[in-house]
């Protein structure tokens, strides 16, 4: 078996940690981890879609009547 010179063992070991500590590298990570289905279906905020509910209901969440598409208010 034929051993690489120590100073290229390093560089190597170098290049390896700060591809590890990218930014990309670090967000590939967090989209492996597994999800528990549960979380996938019911979010915690009561959307599927965050940002298009915010859009729609004006922040005020689920509970407020969606008036954004019909222009239709409650008297």
């Amino acid at each position: 078996m034929t051993a690489i010179p120590t100073e290229l063992a390093v560089l190597m070991v170098g290049i390896a940690a700060r591809q590890a500590a990218s930014p990309t590298a670090q967000l590939q990570a967090m989209l492996d981890r597994p999800v528990p289905a549960g979380a996938l279906l019911a979010p915690a905020h009561g959307a599927f879609n965050r940002a298009m509910e915010v859009s729609l209901t004006g922040g005020a969440g689920a509970a407020s009547s969606n008036t954004a598409l019909t222009g239709w208010q409650q008297q």
